[in-house]
């Protein structure tokens, strides 16, 4: 049913956090299919994937370019497009599945509630604005995940060749009244955010801010990064 994609470039110590929950999955009938898209990867990567049973795909360096090399050889009637680094939380099986159920016309595409892999005070308050943010403004992370029927991505183009904006173009070409969040949690590593988890909340309020005065949400991703 679902063919899950998971871009990598040496990712060998991030990895297995992202395959045990899909291979859950597919003990459980719903994942049908685990592509490693690679983009050169020197460290272990492909030994653990192989080791997993994983389809291997190589591509050229670019998260685009890999998600849209492992959409090409997935079998799935959905694909499960998920980083390296994140792990779906409990209940991911049953609310993906209730999802799929539902989603009888499969012109909608769903995401996971962000979550980080640490509860210390400083992470508690980044999530509360990156929720905040993905909720108001309904672009979501790529740390969230995301679940699209085979033929509503084909029909939309796949991901674009957007360099750094190829995830925001995409859920743009989605729709927001076509996207969901599922109650179903992706737990990634808070590492990239607690880097800059001083200026972070300020960010978000401002981007919020020009978001509800009509900022174009390509923009505010560019100055997001």
């Amino acid at each position: 049913m679902i063919s899950a994609i998971i871009p990598t470039l040496n990712d060998a110590a991030r990895l297995p956090r992202a395959l045990a929950p899909l291979l859950e999955g597919m003990t459980q009938g719903l994942v049908k299919q685990v592509i490693v898209a690679d983009a050169g990867s020197r460290d272990g990567t492909l030994r653990l994937a192989r080791a997993a049973r994983c389809d291997i795909v190589k591509s050229g360096p670019g998260r685009a370019k890999q998600l849209r090399a492992g959409a090409t050889s997935a079998r799935g009637k959905w694909l499960l497009f998920l980083n390296p680094d994140t792990a779906l939380g409990g209940g991911w099986v049953e609310d993906t599945r209730r999802f799929i159920d539902a989603s009888q016309s499969r012109k909608r595409a769903a995401v996971f509630r962000l979550a980080f892999d640490d509860a210390r005070p400083e992470t508690r308050q980044i999530i509360f604005w990156e929720r905040l943010r993905a909720r108001v403004m309904k672009l979501p992370h790529s740390d969230q995940g995301l679940l699209i029927s085979r033929f509503f991505y084909d029909g939309l183009g796949g991901y674009p060749d957007a360099a750094e904006m190829d995830h925001v173009e995409f859920i743009r070409r989605i729709g927001r009244s076509r996207l969901i969040q599922l109650r179903a949690e992706a737990i990634t590593s808070s590492e990239k955010y607690q880097r800059e988890a001083g200026r972070r909340g300020w960010r978000d309020v401002t981007q919020i801010a020009r978001y509800l005065m009509g900022a174009d949400l390509v923009e505010l991703a560019k100055a997001y990064k």
